[in-house]
């Protein structure tokens, strides 16, 4: 009898799975149990064909545990720890070091990369013990600090390593810069558009969704793209958690401090985005945690894709239930919108004119109102430039890079004054510290009780007018906030606001 540990998933959480392996006379057969996915049940030709390589070949009856054994157990990741398991029954280890195993095995013992090691490092570092996983998932591991892990190529290299023949390669910590990436599509690319430049950085000083609606080719697209740019690296532990989402879904994890940027198309299914499956894992909402999520032709999604991101995007968290199980996934997105005016695309268009009816517009208008319209903090409209404007306007526009200094200067504002609370933007404020700790004067007050009666403002819209202001308040470096800012927040509040 062995015990071994290896790695299953449950969301974005590894938990640890003892492998029991017992070796028995009578004819040859392989049974796991344990709860087992169709992948593990598999894993015992894999295995059987890896250990033969060594020149091990398997006699008798043999029966796998794998415990707890009410635990469902997912993937390939169980390879290597049953592996050992049978080497360790079978006489041909004598002894191994108490630590995590994991990877999938190749016909010829080879390790393939898995997904799933940095939850599983994390769970390495919890339990202070080391952590052995496929070479090719060695970069992943490294980013995580206080691990002790090794990384090796095939089953043989590991036996030697555990035998004590020869030691197996430590992962060493791997070094992240703090300086950020060349933006690409950069703001000095960008011309004209002032009220779409303001907006963006707005909303990503603040973390405010924002809605940009205009002709096909007044520069949506390339704007949404530019945002990334001008956003503040990823910080220490906002880095960890975008790692976690890729890694629980086997994407390759990179050295870097770039946020997330996910561009979603209409006719992903609501799956695809929330989350779910067969074997429960993130969705889009989530791959873009601590970043952008951008839907473009936002009036093309259908109904119920759209009112699933109501939650997400409120909360911060999504909450993904199946048979399987219930999981959270992180989803503190700043959602990027874009639409055009109306169904033909030319409404308000300066070169074109618009062929729609006026039946026809207020229905399409009325695809982009609704509650998660009254959950985008900016609205705005991108005017499609002309040629002789297209032409007549210098290249020296405002480049990312000094955008990006005033955005991450009014975030380090944000962090401080938040920090008591948990909070990191403006954005994510509830409404008991909207009332509590956004105080107005006595004249920016009335100016907002009198432009809220005119314009039919909701609770919602108030709150949200509140803390779009607040975020301009602190772009400008200033303690109060002022009439001034009240009313460039309500000004990009106005495009489909109907109280």
């Amino acid at each position: 009898m062995s015990g071994i540990l290896g790695v299953t998933l449950r969301g974005m959480e590894a938990l640890p799975v003892e492998v029991e392996v017992e070796i028995r006379g009578g004819l040859f057969a392989i049974a796991i149990v344990g709860m087992p996915d169709v992948a593990i049940r598999e894993a015992k030709e894999r295995v059987r064909a890896a250990l033969r390589s060594l020149g091990l070949n398997l006699k008798g009856r043999i029966s796998v545990n794998l415990a707890p054994a009410d635990l469902p157990k997912e993937g390939a990741l169980l390879d290597l720890p049953i592996a050992l398991g049978m080497m360790y029954a079978a006489g041909a280890i004598k002894d191994f070091p108490r630590a995590l195993y994991m990877g999938e095995l190749a016909l010829d013992g080879r390790l393939r990369r898995v997904r799933g090691t940095v939850p599983a490092a994390f769970l390495a570092r919890k339990l202070g013990i080391p952590l052995y996983v496929p070479r090719e998932n060695s970069h992943e591991v490294a980013l995580v600090n206080g691990v002790e892990a090794y990384c090796v190529d095939t089953l043989a290299e590991l036996t030697l390593a555990l035998t004590g023949a020869a030691p197996a390669e430590k992962v060493q910590p791997a070094t992240i810069p703090d300086m950020p990436e060349i933006a690409d599509p950069d703001f000095a690319d960008i011309k004209g558009q002032t009220s779409a430049r303001r907006a963006a950085e707005i909303a990503a000083a603040g973390h405010h969704n924002l809605l940009l609606v205009g002709s096909p080719g007044s520069g949506k697209t390339l704007i949404a793209r530019a945002i990334n740019g001008i956003l503040p690296p990823l910080n220490d532990e906002e880095l960890v958690e975008t790692l976690l989402v890729r890694s629980t879904l086997g994407i390759r994890a990179e050295p870097t401090r770039t946020r997330p940027f996910r561009t979603v198309h209409f006719s992903a299914s609501t799956v695809s985005i929330c989350g779910g499956g067969t074997h429960l894992q993130p969705g889009e909402v989530s791959l873009a945690h601590r970043g952008v999520l951008f839907l473009d032709e936002y009036t093309e999604f259908k109904r119920d894709l759209t009112e699933s991101l109501r939650a997400p995007i409120e909360d911060g968290v999504i909450t993904v239930s199946r048979a399987a199980g219930s999981v959270q996934y992180p989803s503190r997105v700043l959602l990027i919108l874009a639409a055009n005016p109306c169904a033909c695309g030319f409404l308000g268009d300066a070169v074109i004119p618009c062929k729609c009816s006026q039946h026809e517009i207020e229905r399409y208008k009325r695809k982009l109102s609704g509650p998660i319209l009254d959950r985008i903090d900016l609205q705005v409209v991108v005017p499609r430039l002309t040629p002789e404007e297209l032409l007549s306007f210098s290249s020296n526009s405002e480049p990312s890079s000094a955008i990006r200094e005033r955005v991450i200067k009014a975030r380090k504002i944000q962090q401080e004054r938040w920090s008591e609370y948990g909070l990191v933007c403006n954005a994510e404020l509830p409404e008991k510290l909207v009332r509590k700790c956004l105080k107005l004067p006595d004249d920016a007050k009335n100016y907002l009780a009198m432009m809220a009666d005119r314009l039919h403002l909701s609770g919602r819209g108030l709150s949200r007018i509140m803390k779009v202001s607040r975020t301009i308040a602190d772009l400008a470096g200033e303690e109060d906030i002022s009439k001034n800012h009240l009313a460039e927040a309500m000004m990009f509040r106005q495009l489909y606001d109907k109280g």
